[in-house]
């Protein structure tokens, strides 16, 4: 998976991530630290025969070394392409024999690899032999590393041709000039990996110490303990302290506006800037605020004014993408590129008109029974569940987050909400990008 296609993961996981609660519908969560030092998180559900695990390392993209960007991709698209005993066909076989799924993703933060099984015991321990393989022993084949090194560079010079790849490289460098969310994969970093690099990467940073399991399902605590046990007791042992979790924290970036020509008859406009870390105080007034601004679709202020009054673009957005460090307050949208200018100007004059007064009473009132009652569609599945717990334990989130969700959200009062604005969105650090604009 190329940066880009991580980047859009970050963004859409972002928008869908956990957004509301009630003490009804919120999974109660146990937590220990396992003997071999990763930290586990557990929620019991009884009602499927189902296993859902997924184990959290420290080994985003944000841990590449500089010249090398792409590794951390690269290492996790190996992770199940051989182990011990088992090419990538005889890992995927042996789970389509056992009905049983191994899935992950690999964006700034953190990797992820994710296991669906079915819970009776047989079926269980099985998949379980293949997925700790696959976490602690994979042999990175040297054929393998070479077609897919080959395929990631291709994919990403392909990639490179689309206005909406280009935007949100020139973005995200804009934003964080001197740090490692600003890094873009280029061909050359690609290319530069060696299959040395994957083992050494898999080593320092899927470590135990650095490990964070996630177990939803249908066993109970002493089955979980000894899953957790046998799971990570033989990943790669800490050298020392695991790896950060938290790169340095960027600087505000000086603002501006980037204009980078291209053929595609739509421009695309990026604004924004670093703006909002996992666990700060302001993330519920800043929630509430955005589903306002730019995040509720149609009712929202950037729809309204930039679609229906005056059909500059069929969507705009704005979303907060908090991160390890402060992720991206963005507004997004595509117009014509004889109407970029106008777009832009009502976008700006939006947001301005929002940072100085906030939203009116019936707009906060609309807001704040949307995401509470939206909240049991986040948490209606076994998997959804397993998201939103994995996040928790990788950023340190409190036990009871998910419980007083519901709290924090109606407690959000427009004052709030414009002070938290004024806090974290500064339009002197304002960053434009437009691709295709005239």
């Amino acid at each position: 998976m190329n940066a880009m296609r991580m980047r859009t993961k970050i963004a859409l996981g972002a928008l869908l991530a956990v957004v509301g609660a009630t003490a009804v519908a919120a999974p109660a969560i146990e937590h220990w630290v396992a003997p071999s030092g990763a930290r586990v998180y557990f929620v019991e559900s009884r009602a499927l025969p189902m296993l859902d695990v997924q184990v959290d390392f420290p080994a985003g993209s944000a841990s590449d070394p500089p010249g090398k960007s792409g590794l951390s991709s690269l290492t996790h698209e190996l992770l199940d392409m051989g182990v011990e005993g088992m090419d990538e066909n005889g890992i995927a076989n042996r789970l389509a024999d056992l009905g049983a799924q191994i899935s992950g993703d690999a964006g700034l933060d953190r990797a992820s690899l994710s296991l669906r099984t079915l819970s009776a015991p047989e079926t269980r321990e099985a998949a379980l032999d293949v997925f700790r393989a696959v976490l602690s022993t994979p042999k990175f084949p040297a054929e393998v590393f070479e077609r897919e090194q080959a395929r990631n560079v291709a994919a990403l010079k392909e990639s490179l041709t689309r206005p909406d790849t280009l935007a949100s490289r020139a973005f995200w460098a804009a934003l964080y000039p001197n740090h490692a969310y600003g890094r873009n994969v280029t061909p050359d970093s690609i290319l530069a990996i060696t299959r040395d690099d994957l083992e050494r990467f898999h080593r320092e940073h899927y470590s135990a110490g650095g490990a964070v399991l996630t177990i939803v399902g249908d066993l109970g605590r002493a089955e979980a303990e000894a899953l957790a046990r046998r799971l990570t007791e033989n990943l790669p042992a800490s050298n020392g302290a695991p790896p950060s979790r938290r790169p340095d924290a960027p600087g505000l970036p000086a603002g501006g506006e980037r204009r980078l020509a291209h053929p595609a008859a739509q421009a695309h406009v990026l604004i924004g800037l670093p703006a909002l870390k996992r666990g700060d105080p302001d993330f519920f007034a800043l929630q509430v605020g955005n589903y306002i601004l730019g995040g509720g679709g149609f009712v929202s202020r950037l729809m309204r004014e930039v679609r229906e009054k005056r059909g500059f673009a069929y969507s705009v957005y704005s979303a907060f993408i908090p991160l390890a460090q402060p992720g991206p307050f963005q507004i997004g949208l595509q117009t014509r590129k004889e109407r970029v200018d106008e777009a832009l100007g009502v976008a700006r004059g939006v947001l301005a008109r929002f940072l100085a007064e906030g939203p009116d009473d019936a707009e906060l009132l609309a807001a704040r029974k949307y995401l509470r009652g939206s909240f049991p569609l986040r948490l209606d599945s076994n998997r959804e569940i397993l998201e939103n717990v994995a996040v928790i334990g990788f950023y340190g989130l409190p036990l009871d987050y998910l419980n007083t969700y519901a709290d924090r959200i109606d407690e959000v009062s427009a004052a709030d909400i414009r002070a938290a604005f004024a806090r974290h969105v500064r339009p002197e650090n304002l960053v434009t990008v437009v691709v295709g604009g005239k």
